[in-house]
């Protein structure tokens, strides 16, 4: 910068941000390059900090104690590398070739077959909920989580011949609601 521009630039507003500048911007940049960005990108995040310090209200005040100024726009500059680089690792294009497409695509089964699977479901969700509460959980611990007989006894202090007949006629119950 020439000593006119300098000159006309420090009596001013602008005078403590471009001491601020000039003090602070190859470390800002270091960290934003530590951060894994490019050059052009670190560069842009620290003016995007540097702008955000000349928003701040209080910002001529922070510029005053050069500890906290620089702790201040270290995170800010930090933070600001980090988000970009998350989203730039985010913004990966899509595939969308007719081979990944066709592999998304399913034949196996059609939508009846799916809405026939959704009712046959809610049906039984239904019947599960008109059985007694200690059947209820002998299902769903020996069919839907598949513990063992002596598992489930002791789980709800049962003895084993119990949970077998509690099973047992859960399962009749079941058979007849889902077949009336």
């Amino acid at each position: 910068m020439t000593q006119s521009l300098k000159s006309r630039f420090e009596p001013g507003f602008f005078g403590w941000i471009s001491k601020v500048v000039e003090e602070k911007r190859s470390l800002l940049v270091a960290i934003a390059r530590q951060e894994g960005l490019e050059a052009p990108d670190a560069l842009d995040i620290v003016q995007d900090a540097l702008v955000t310090l000349l928003e701040l209200p209080q910002g001529r005040s922070l510029a005053e104690d050069s500890d906290e100024l620089s702790k201040f726009l270290v995170v800010l500059v930090r933070n600001a590398a980090r988000n970009r680089r998350r989203r730039h690792y985010l913004k990966k294009e899509h595939d969308t070739s007719p081979e990944t497409l066709s592999q998304l695509i399913d034949d196996k089964e059609s939508v009846e077959d799916l809405v026939r699977h959704a009712e046959e479901h809610v049906s039984l969700l239904g019947c599960m909920s008109k059985l007694k509460e200690v059947q209820f959980n002998v299902v769903r611990l020996r069919l839907l989580e598949e513990k063992p007989g002596e598992e489930v006894a002791s789980m709800l202090d049962l003895s084993t011949e119990n949970v077998s007949v509690l099973l047992h006629r859960a399962k009749k119950a079941l058979k007849e609601c889902l077949f009336q």
